[in-house]
């Protein structure tokens, strides 16, 4: 029994905007599977579920994101210096804006989409020339470690590192992006404006799914989100994610 991550959540006061945005930003297509629901996904032969790519859902929702910096965020991969300049340029044409979460002087830029939401355009990298437009899924935590232990257990991704500042875990298949666990002393002061969504395989049910991360130590959360056909869970340091299907 496991769960695959198939797509990554951004909450959004316009999903159509924020959509669009996203998927201009990856080269992808956009549609709508409901309102106030924009899904952003490779176009071609791509079928969903598939680990070579986490789509991305834009989720209308009525609440601005706060001041505080997202504790998840998307690193875009690029394949040279020449690529990376030209995609930060195009995507501050798309909206988006320079951030400083305090990074410094890095190899990396950091920008925003046009709510605010962070994410890192990087310098080109081996470990991600394979892994499409999105590298990595990248989340703040205070024990690497114990993220590492909570979403090899709870995932069937693969753990690929694990130090006390870091952990890294991809498909099993060796295919798509990373997610990836960073040391960070930020507290989590606020709902996660970003999140994964998680999807059972057929014939595995979602309930009983839900009930086995229970165990690893994830915990029931209500977002206001009524009688809904997946059920909101926190990681043990608070992140949420969805466990997606089951009855409505």
């Amino acid at each position: 029994m496991a769960l695959r991550p198939v797509q990554v959540n951004i909450k959004a006061l316009d999903n159509s905007a924020i959509g669009r945005f996203w998927a201009e930003a990856l080269g992808w297509g956009l549609s709508s599977e409901a309102p106030g629901v924009s899904n952003v996904e490779p176009t071609g032969d791509f079928v969903w579920p598939d680990a070579a790519a986490l789509c991305v859902d834009v989720v209308k929702v009525p609440e601005p994101k706060s001041a505080t910096k997202n504790r998840v965020h998307i690193d875009l991969a690029t394949t040279s210096l020449a690529h990376q300049a030209e995609l930060v340029e195009r995507l501050k044409s798309l909206g988006a804006t320079p951030a400083d979460v305090g990074q410094g002087d890095v190899p990396w830029t950091v920008l925003a989409d046009p709510e605010g939401n962070e994410f890192c355009v990087l310098e080109p990298r081996e470990t991600y020339r394979d892994t499409g437009p999105i590298a990595a899924v990248v989340v703040d935590c205070v024990d690497p470690r114990a993220m590492a232990r909570f979403w090899d257990e709870a995932t069937d991704w693969t753990l690929r590192e694990v130090t006390d500042d870091h952990a890294v875990l991809r498909s099993s298949q060796g295919v798509g992006p990373y997610l990836e666990f960073l040391r960070s002393s930020d507290p989590k002061t606020v709902p996660d404006r970003v999140h994964i969504d998680l999807l059972p395989y057929r014939g595995q049910p979602a309930a009983a799914e839900a009930d086995r991360v229970r165990a690893l130590g994830a915990t029931d959360l209500d977002l206001g989100q009524g009688d809904v056909r997946w059920t909101c869970l926190s990681d043990p340091e608070g992140h949420e994610f969805c466990v997606l299907g089951g009855p409505s």
